[in-house]
C-alpha cells in the first residue's frame, strides 16, 4: 500500500462506509450489491483479457460469450430484479457497453410499457429466455432527435391485416441501433404508420429480422454493421434496410394505440406514451453522468495524492500534487459534481417509476414534466460530466493519455450520451417548450404544480423589485438554503427572458417557427438555468435525509462547493438579474478557495466512498493501493507488441533500407 494513499485515509473525517450507505440507499443494499459484485468478478467461468489489447472482433466476440454465460449465471444465482441485473451485467462486462445492451434496456422495457397482455404473453418470455433477441430501431440516417422525421413507412393492408414495412430512402435507413449488426433476431422498428390513406404519426412495430434457426437475414431484410466508432468497440451498431417487409396487424405494438382489422385508427390517450422507453433511458442516463463522473474523479483524486512533481516551497521535497491549489480547483468541483449526479440519478428514477405507475393507472397529468425534466437533465448532466471527464484525464498529465489510466476508455463510451437518445441542444429546446408553455400558464393566472410552480412566483417578484441589497436571497453566500432561492430566481429570470424574446420576435410580424428558432440561444439558457436549479435544489434537498453528523458536514461542504461554483462559471446570469452584486461575486471566489482547503483531506475518502473496486475500475492511476508506477510498467509489458523482441517489420522494411541507401 503507498504511504501516501494511506496518510489520506487516515486524514478524513467521516466514516466512509456510512457515507457508501448513503450513495447506495442503505446498509443492506451497499451489503446486497458487494455480493453481487463478488459474484461476478471472482466467478472462475469469466475470463477477463484487457480489451486495450484485443481487436475489434475479438472485443465483440468476448462481449457476446460474457453476455451468454450471464444469462445462464443470473438463474444460476437467482438474481431477477432489475437493478440487480444491471448491476451484476456491469461487473461482468466492467462497465464496458455490451451487445445486449439495448435487449435489457430497451426491447424489454418497450414490451413491459408499450405491449398489449396478449402480445407479452407472445414476446415476452421468448425474449427473457433470449430466444428473441431485440434491439430498438429508431434512428435512421437522416433523422435522428426529430422523430417527427423519421421517413420509415408502416402501411396498413386491410385485404391481408398485416403491416408492410419499407425504407423508401436511402436517409431512412435505420442507422445506430446498437446489437443490430450482428446480434439481434428481431427489432422494435419505429415507423410512420400509414392506414385509410392517412398518416397517424410515429408508432413502434415488433420485425423478426433473422431466421431463429440460422440467424440469416430474412427476406426483405438488408442489415449489417455500420463500422468503427470512437468507441463502443465492444457493440455492433447496425443499419436495417426495410424492402416490402410484411408483419401481422398484432405485431403493431396495442397497448395504447391500436388498428382495428378494417384499418380504422384508435388514438392513444397521449401522443407522449409512444417515447415511454426514451424518457426512461433517458432517465437512467443522468445517472450514468454521475457514475462515469465518479470514476473519472476516483482516478484523478487518488493519483494526485500519489503523484509527486515541482514544488511549492523551493528546497522542499516534491509535494503531492493534490496539494496544489489549481489540482483542486480542476477536481474537487467535479468531485461535488458527480456527487450531485448522483442523487439526482436517483431523483429521475424513482420519479420515473412513480409517474409510471400512476400512467399504468390511467394519470397522464405529470407525463409532460416528466418528459421534459428528463430532456433537460439528461442535457445538462451529460454535458457536464462529458467536459469532466476530459479535465480529469489532463489532471493526470501525459500518463492521463495511456489507455491504462481507464480515462480514454471511460471518455469514449460516455461522450456518445451528449447525442444519442436525444442530441443534447434539442434537448435542451424541448425543455424550453415545457418552460415557456408554463410560464405562459402563470402569466395567465393559472396556478402550477410540480418542479415549474416556482414560475408562479415571477409575477411577484417583477412586479415589486428591490435593489440587490434589500433582497434577502443574495443576503448569504455561506446558506445553501439562501443559493437554492438564487438559482431558483435565476431559472425564473431567464425563462421570462426566453418568452419575452419570443413574444418580441412575434411583434415584428415574424412567424411561430422563426420567433422561435430566433429566440433558441436565450431559450437554452433558459433551460440550462431551470435545470441547475433542480440539481442545487435536490442537493440541498438530500442533506436533510442525512443523519450521520460527520458525513453530513462534508456532504453540505460539497454541496456549497458545487452551487458556488455554478455562481462563478454564470456569473454573467446573477449579476443580470441583479441577484448578486459584484462585491458579492468576489467573496465567492474567496469562499471556493476556502471550501477547497476544507475538503482537501477527505478528497480520497470522498472518492472511497464511490466504492469502485479496482476490477471495475481498469485503471493503473486509479489503483485503490495507490502502487501505480510498479502496475503501469508491468501493463505495458503485455502490450502484443513486447511479445517479440524484434518486430518483423525490421526485417521486412527497415534491414533492407539500410542496403538501398
Amino acid at each position: 500500500m503507498n504511504p501516501d494513499i494511506v496518510r489520506e485515509r487516515q486524514h478524513a473525517t467521516f466514516d466512509v462506509d456510512r457515507l457508501t450507505h448513503v450513495l447506495d440507499g442503505g446498509a443492506e443494499k451497499t451489503r446486497r450489491r458487494r455480493e453481487i459484485e463478488s459474484l461476478a468478478i471472482n466467478d472462475p467461468d469469466f475470463q477477463h483479457e484487457d480489451p486495450n489489447f484485443l481487436s475489434r472482433s475479438e472485443r465483440y466476440d468476448q462481449a457476446v460469450k460474457k453476455s451468454a454465460q450471464m444469462i445462464l449465471k443470473l438463474r444460476e444465482y437467482g438474481i431477477a430484479d432489475p437493478e440487480e441485473i444491471i448491476c451484476f451485467k456491469s461487473c461482468l462486462h466492467r462497465d464496458r457497453p455490451n451487445p445486449l445492451d439495448l435487449h435489457l434496456g430497451m426491447f424489454l422495457p418497450t414490451l413491459l410499457n408499450q405491449a398489449s397482455p396478449e402480445q407479452m404473453d407472445r414476446y415476452f418470455m421468448p425474449a427473457w429466455n433470449l430466444e428473441i433477441i431485440g434491439t430498438y430501431a429508431q434512428t435512421e440516417m437522416g433523422h435522428g432527435t426529430h422523430l417527427r422525421g423519421l421517413e420509415t413507412t408502416a402501411t396498413y393492408d386491410p385485404a391481408t391485416q398485416e403491416f408492410v414495412l419499407n425504407s423508401p430512402t436511402v436517409s431512412s435507413i435505420k442507422w445506430w441501433p446498437g446489437g443490430l449488426g450482428k446480434t439481434s433476431n428481431y427489432a422494435i422498428v419505429l415507423a410512420q404508420l400509414y392506414t385509410q390513406g392517412k398518416c397517424r404519426g410515429l408508432h413502434a412495430f415488433i420485425v423478426p429480422i433473422r431466421n431463429m434457426s440460422t440467424h440469416e437475414p430474412l427476406p426483405g431484410i438488408v442489415v449489417g454493421d455500420i463500422g468503427p466508432k470512437f468507441g463502443f468497440n465492444e457493440v455492433d451498431n447496425g443499419f436495417l434496410q426495410l424492402q416490402d417487409v410484411r408483419i401481422p396487424r398484432d405485431n403493431m405494438l396495442m397497448k395504447y394505440a391500436q388498428v382495428e382489422p378494417d384499418g380504422s385508427y384508435v388514438k392513444p390517450p397521449s401522443a407522449k406514451l409512444t417515447y415511454g422507453t426514451m424518457v426512461f433511458i433517458r432517465s437512467m442516463i443522468v445517472g450514468m453522468a454521475g457514475s462515469a463522473l465518479a470514476k473519472s474523479c476516483t482516478i484523478a483524486i487518488r493519483y494526485s495524492a500519489v503523484r509527486h512533481q515541482s514544488e511549492i516551497r523551493p528546497g522542499e521535497p516534491e509535494p503531492q500534487i493534490l496539494d496544489y491549489q489549481t489540482q483542486q480547483y480542476k477536481l474537487f468541483p467535479l468531485l461535488a459534481t458527480a456527487y450531485a449526479f448522483h442523487f439526482v440519478g436517483r431523483y429521475m428514477s424513482e420519479t420515473y417509476h412513480r409517474i409510471t405507475g400512476d400512467i399504468s393507472q390511467g394519470d397522464f397529468s405529470e407525463l409532460p414534466e416528466l418528459h421534459a425534466l428528463s430532456a433537460g437533465l439528461k442535457a445538462f448532466t451529460t454535458w457536464a460530466a462529458n467536459t469532466g471527464i476530459e479535465v480529469c484525464r489532463m489532471s493526470c498529465g501525459g500518463h492521463g493519455y495511456s489507455c491504462s489510466s481507464g480515462l480514454p476508455d471511460i471518455y469514449v463510451n460516455f461522450t456518445p450520451t451528449c447525442t444519442y437518445e436525444g442530441e443534447n441542444t434539442v434537448m435542451m429546446l424541448q425543455t424550453a417548450r415545457h418552460l415557456v408553455k408554463s410560464y405562459r400558464q402563470a402569466q395567465a393566472g393559472q396556478r402550477l404544480s410540480g418542479i415549474v410552480s416556482y414560475l408562479n412566483e415571477a409575477q411577484q417578484w417583477r412586479v415589486q423589485p428591490q435593489p440587490v441589497s434589500g433582497r434577502p436571497t443574495a443576503a448569504n453566500i455561506n446558506d445553501l438554503a439562501n443559493l437554492v432561492e438564487v438559482y431558483k430566481l435565476r431559472a425564473s429570470k431567464l425563462v421570462e427572458l426566453a418568452a419575452k424574446s419570443i413574444e418580441q420576435e412575434l411583434q415584428c410580424r415574424k412567424s411561430q417557427a422563426d420567433a422561435w428558432n430566433n429566440s433558441a440561444i436565450d431559450l437554452v439558457r433558459a433551460s440550462d438555468a431551470h435545470c441547475h436549479y433542480v440539481v442545487v435544489k435536490l442537493f440541498s434537498a438530500k442533506l436533510e435525509q442525512i443523519e450521520d453528523a460527520a458525513v453530513h458536514s462534508v456532504l453540505s461542504t460539497l454541496a456549497l462547493l458545487y452551487a458556488l461554483q455554478g455562481i462563478a462559471q454564470q456569473s454573467g446570469d446573477f449579476l443580470q438579474a441583479e441577484l448578486l452584486s459584484v462585491p458579492q461575486l468576489l467573496q465567492v471566489s474567496v469562499r471556493i478557495k476556502e471550501l477547497l482547503s476544507e475538503l482537501r483531506p477527505n478528497a480520497v475518502a470522498l472518492v472511497d466512498a464511490f466504492d469502485h473496486r479496482d476490477e471495475m475500475l481498469q485503471s493503473v492511476l486509479g489503483r485503490y493501493d495507490g502502487n501505480v508506477y510498479e502496475h503501469m510498467f508491468d501493463w505495458a509489458r503485455q502490450s502484443p507488441l513486447n511479445q517479440t523482441e524484434v518486430h518483423e517489420s525490421f526485417h521486412k522494411y527497415l534491414k533492407p533500407l539500410r542496403a538501398k541507401l
